[in-house]
C-alpha cells in the first residue's frame, strides 16, 4: 500500500501549484518577455527562492506550463471509436469536445502567449512542436480506429486529423488567437461542425 504524503510534501505540492497558477496568470497578462520570476513569486505569495527551488529558470517554468497546455489539448474525456454508431454522430461529439476547449478563455490566452513566445524564439517553437507530437491527439486515435475497422479510407490518420481540425480552427481558433475575435456562438459552432464533418466524410468515408 503506497504511503500517504506527509504534511511537508502536501505543502510543497501546494506551493508548486500556486507558482504554476501565478505564472499562467502573469504570462497571460504580461507576455513571456515581460514576465519575471519576481512578479511570479509575488503573485504566488512565496519567496523568489521558493520559485527557483521548484523551477531553476523562467524557461523551465514556461515549459511546465506548456506541458499543461498540451495536456489540455490532448486530454479530456477520451471519446473512443464505436463500431456500432454512425461516424457522423461520433465526429460531431468529438468536435463539440474540441469547441469546449477552444472556447475556454484561459486556454485561448495561454495559447496566445505560447505562440507569441514561439515566434520570438525559434528554439522554443521547436520545443513546442516536439511536445505536441509526444502524445497522439484524440481525434487522430479515433480516425486510426475507424480506418482499421474499414469505415474510413486513409493511410495517414495524422494528416486526415489535421485536415479536419484545420476546418474547425480556421473559424474557431485562429481568428480568436490572432484577431481577438469572440468565440463562436452555438449556432455558428453547429454550422462549422456539421459542414466540416460532412466535407470530411464525403472524402474519407467508405
Amino acid at each position: 500500500m503506497p504511503s500517504l504524503p506527509t504534511t511537508s510534501q502536501r505543502l510543497t505540492d501546494r506551493k508548486r501549484s500556486a507558482i504554476i497558477e501565478a505564472a499562467i496568470d502573469e504570462f497571460r497578462v504580461a507576455g513571456y518577455e515581460t514576465t519575471s520570476m519576481d512578479r511570479i513569486a509575488a503573485r504566488a505569495e512565496v519567496s523568489k527562492r521558493t520559485v527557483y527551488n521548484h523551477f531553476p529558470s523562467k524557461e523551465v517554468l514556461f515549459a511546465e506550463i506548456l506541458h499543461h497546455l498540451w495536456e489540455a489539448i490532448a486530454g479530456g474525456e477520451e471519446l473512443a471509436y464505436r463500431a456500432d454508431r454512425p461516424l457522423r454522430d461520433q465526429l460531431l461529439e468529438l468536435i463539440a469536445q474540441k469547441f469546449r476547449l477552444l472556447n475556454d478563455d484561459a486556454f485561448v490566452s495561454l495559447a496566445r502567449v505560447a505562440i507569441a513566445a514561439g515566434i520570438h524564439s525559434p528554439e522554443r517553437a521547436l520545443d513546442m512542436v516536439a511536445r505536441m507530437s509526444e502524445r497522439e491527439e484524440g481525434l487522430t486515435v479515433w480516425i486510426r480506429a475507424a480506418a482499421a475497422d474499414g469505415r474510413l479510407k486513409t493511410s495517414d490518420p495524422v494528416f486526415a486529423s489535421h485536415q479536419l481540425q484545420g476546418l474547425i480552427k480556421s473559424f474557431a481558433f485562429w481568428p480568436q488567437i490572432t484577431l481577438a475575435q469572440p468565440p463562436l456562438d452555438t449556432a455558428a459552432q453547429k454550422q462549422v461542425a456539421e459542414s466540416a464533418v460532412d466535407m470530411f466524410l464525403a472524402y474519407y468515408a467508405v
